[in-house]
């Protein structure tokens, strides 16, 4: 099978993420695949072309060429606009897609084109988790007490607050919305810097699994309207990790309770991927990440795990190589036998909408009557 992996351009001035690291076309090469790799694509999370080249990847010289020479597209960020013009008709890409809040050019363009589209945000395993998004999920939970640190620092116009605080004075409250697996890695982190933390999710299971896991060291509370008013009135940290699939994020955090927050406090929105979590998020960029409503800082930046660019594309070759690597063997009707949970990441099946969720969020009718659902 051919694959390529290009080099990002959505928001390319800060998108350093890369589909494959050099181990990971290393991998595929070993198994008889081609991999076709768009000159630099991975040189800025720290991967040359050389390296790209000693792991048996053929580099290529543009877009149009990789996208017209592979079977299988491997990127991060969905498919920007100056890309459907490279689509193939019936190849099949893999992208973290977040369709549901995506402009109606790019569903147009995979349809047109009857591309098989594959959201790897939205990949199960047999447990039912989502094993390529962890690793950015991880990422994102551990860099959030890096970003609000820096927020909160009185030089950039935000509280003046140590999270850790001293001897004799108070420490951060932070408040983290969402007990998956990136609230529970910002809630080690900010534990981690000595910040008091609170985390609300309406799912009690997954809060008894964060307070056995941080050994009660956390504040939990169910996230009813009475708990999410009271704590917009003391978080010097408000973090957004609800996490959801094939749907746009519920707002829980309302335009007057962000209003009733601290002057300098800080909001970090990282749902912001599918729609926002917080009525007054809207996306940046890493070059321009933040923006003031009410005095209250907010970051919202949906390629958030960009910032560690080589981290991130090392963690997420690792999640999606097996999928890749299955799929060459056995192709995508093949790979579901094995990993029937691949299939709630299909959003299309060769241009017809082929998950119900995704369907339902676009308004559309599922068209792909396949057996996409052996789960």
């Amino acid at each position: 099978m051919d694959f390529g992996v290009p080099k990002e351009v959505r928001d390319h001035q800060s998108e350093a993420r890369v589909g494959l690291t050099p181990a990971g076309v290393k991998g595929l090469v070993l198994e008889g695949h081609t991999v076709y790799v768009e000159q630099n694509a991975g040189l800025r999370s720290g991967f040359h072309d050389e390296k790209y080249r000693e792991y048996g990847g053929q580099i290529v010289f543009s877009a149009a060429e990789l996208y017209g020479r592979s079977d299988v597209v491997v990127k991060v960020a969905r498919p920007a606009q100056q890309e459907h013009r490279h689509f193939r008709p019936g190849q099949t890409i893999f992208s973290f897609l977040h369709l549901q809040v995506a402009s109606p050019d790019l569903y147009q363009a995979l349809a047109d084109k009857e591309i098989t589209a594959v959201a790897m945000e939205m990949i199960r395993d047999e447990m039912g988790c989502l094993p390529v998004l962890q690793p950015m999920s991880e990422v994102a939970g551990r860099l959030a007490p890096i970003i609000a640190g820096q927020m909160l620092m009185t030089t950039v116009g935000g509280r003046g607050t140590l999270l850790g605080g001293i001897p004799g004075v108070t420490r951060g409250s932070v408040v983290i919305l969402g007990a998956g697996v990136l609230g529970t890695n910002a809630a080690r982190a900010f534990l981690g810097l000595g910040a008091q933390v609170i985390v609300l999710d309406n799912n009690i299971g997954k809060l008894e699994h964060v307070d056995e896991l941080l050994d009660g060291r956390v504040t939990t509370l169910l996230a009813t309207q009475h708990n999410l008013d009271r704590i917009s009135e003391f978080a010097d940290v408000l973090v957004g990790a609800i996490q959801v699939s094939g749907r746009r994020a519920e707002q829980l955090v309302t335009a007057d309770m962000v209003r009733r927050m601290r002057s300098g406090s800080v909001i970090i929105d990282f749902a912001i991927d599918d729609g926002g979590c917080i009525a007054t998020s809207r996306p940046t960029t890493l070059n321009d990440p933040v923006f003031r409503v009410d005095d209250v800082l907010h970051y919202c930046v949906p390629n958030a795990t960009a910032s560690v660019a080589r981290t991130t594309s090392y963690g997420l070759t690792n999640a999606l190589l097996p999928y890749l690597l299955e799929m060459g063997e056995f192709g995508i009707l093949g790979l579901l036998d094995h990993r029937p949970g691949f299939a709630h990441g299909i959003n299309l099946y060769q241009g017809n909408l082929a998950n119900p969720e995704v369907a339902a969020a676009l308004g559309r009718p599922v068209a792909a009557k396949i057996p996409l659902g052996a789960d």
